[in-house]
């Protein structure tokens, strides 16, 4: 190692806090979440969370993205190819869903790049659940860890650059200095609601949350328990169940049969379910009315919420992606991945408006006009353009801008000057 190299090493930067985040260094940081069950309890059984997850991923699958060195853009590139065709396995638009829903899921995404020789031929997205960081003394990630099966795989961070071939992307977490934090934690108790009130609805068609009536008998008689427990199993058996639905009901012995309607609280629980399933969709950033979420009228439309989900919540989290790539994929090649969001409809048709605005403007310059639709000035357009009815004041003046009042009156009432 040569002198020049010795003394930046010895001006490297580091953060003095870090290094007593680290408990025992060069041994992975278990992650305190279980993945398994926000994977089994939010997305495979809460119909809200599965369609906001997948509404946000298809979002940003969807996107379109340009390579540029400069303002230049580059027809084909490898880092194109690369985002067509991740892996063999993955089409562009199947690794972005995965990569955005591990992410949802679990606040954390692990994503492999192969290489051969300096260019990244293959990207491959990692299960969260699998992977844990390995804290260095300095407090910064040492390496990561892959487990499956009792077998694992280790990838190395360079200290001086923390390059690695492991990248990972968390969402912000305030209590854990390693992994992020999903918006199910945020929404876990609406999620747990939304949850019950679906069980508690289907135990009640399956007639064992709620009786659908009662058996009285009349007269004073009493059942023994022998014929009880036949009617309890001939009931159980012949008309309890949604396949039993409707089937009349033979009774004998003096039995009456009482239907009962649903009661306040049956449906008290009904509209909690839909207070639930609002709170989930808030805590993932999508708008109740795009989930087809009856009582919320938070925005007058479907076109309004719409462009709230892009510029809220689809937009930002694109952002923190596109970033996060240009540090990690693009920059070796030095260029800039940027997503292309004018064929967006929701933008495209806000973007409709605004020019519709800039061009109906009078008090606006050609290349003002030109600015607000992402179009580079032009020579000669720092002029604001008038209707052919509308006269300058200088130039009725001959170039004197002082007017007497008797002309200013003409030409405000249409008065003849005196």
């Amino acid at each position: 190692m040569g002198f020049f190299d010795r003394f930046r090493r010895r001006e490297t930067k580091e953060s003095r806090a870090s290094a007593i985040m680290v408990v025992n260094p060069g041994q992975p940081a278990w992650s305190p979440k279980n993945y398994e069950a926000f994977a089994k309890e939010a997305y495979a059984k809460n119909v809200i969370a599965f369609q906001s997850i997948n509404k946000i991923a298809e979002a940003i699958a969807s996107i379109k993205f340009n390579v540029f060195r400069g303002q230049q853009e580059l027809v084909a590139h490898p880092l194109l190819d690369l985002l067509a065709k991740p892996n063999p396995l993955q089409s562009g638009t199947e690794y972005i869903r995965a990569k955005v829903g591990y992410l949802m899921i679990a606040g954390n995404g692990y994503e492999e790049r192969v290489k051969i020789g300096q260019d990244v031929r293959e990207l491959y997205q990692l299960r969260p659940d699998r992977m844990k960081v390995v804290p260095s003394p300095a407090g910064m990630p040492a390496g990561y860890v892959y487990a499956v099966g009792g077998r694992t795989i280790t990838w190395d961070v360079d200290p001086a650059t923390l390059d690695s071939d492991v990248r990972h992307l968390k969402l912000f977490n305030p209590i854990d200095d390693w992994y992020g934090m999903s918006p199910i934690e945020a929404g876990a108790y609406s999620i747990d609601q939304h949850n019950e009130s679906m069980a508690w609805m289907q135990a009640l068609l399956q007639n064992s949350a709620r009786p659908s009536g009662a058996l009285v008998v009349s007269n004073g008689n009493s059942l023994t328990d022998d014929n009880f427990s036949r009617l309890k199993s001939q009931i159980e058996e012949q008309y309890s169940g949604s396949g039993n639905a409707g089937r009349p009901m033979l009774l004998e012995g003096g039995l009456d049969w009482k239907s009962m309607g649903l009661s306040p609280t049956d449906m008290g629980i009904i509209e909690a379910k839909y207070s639930a399933a609002r709170d989930v969709a808030l805590a993932f950033g999508v708008p109740p009315q795009l989930l087809g979420i009856p009582g919320d009228n938070t925005y007058s439309n479907y076109a309004e919420a719409r462009m709230a989900f892009w510029e809220d919540t689809v937009l930002p989290l694109l952002d923190m992606i596109v970033q996060d790539w240009n540090a990690w994929l693009a920059a070796p090649y030095g260029v800039e991945l940027r997503p292309n969001i004018d064929d967006i409809p929701a933008i495209t048709d806000k973007r409709t408006k605004l020019w519709d605005m800039a061009n109906m403007s009078t008090d606006l310059t050609i290349n003002e006009r030109r600015a607000m639709k992402g179009f580079e000035p032009i020579e000669g357009g720092d002029v604001v353009l008038v209707s052919a009815a509308q006269v300058p004041l200088n130039d009725m003046s001959g170039g004197d801008t002082t007017i007497p009042a008797d002309q200013i009156k003409a030409l405000v009432y249409g008065a003849k000057a005196h």
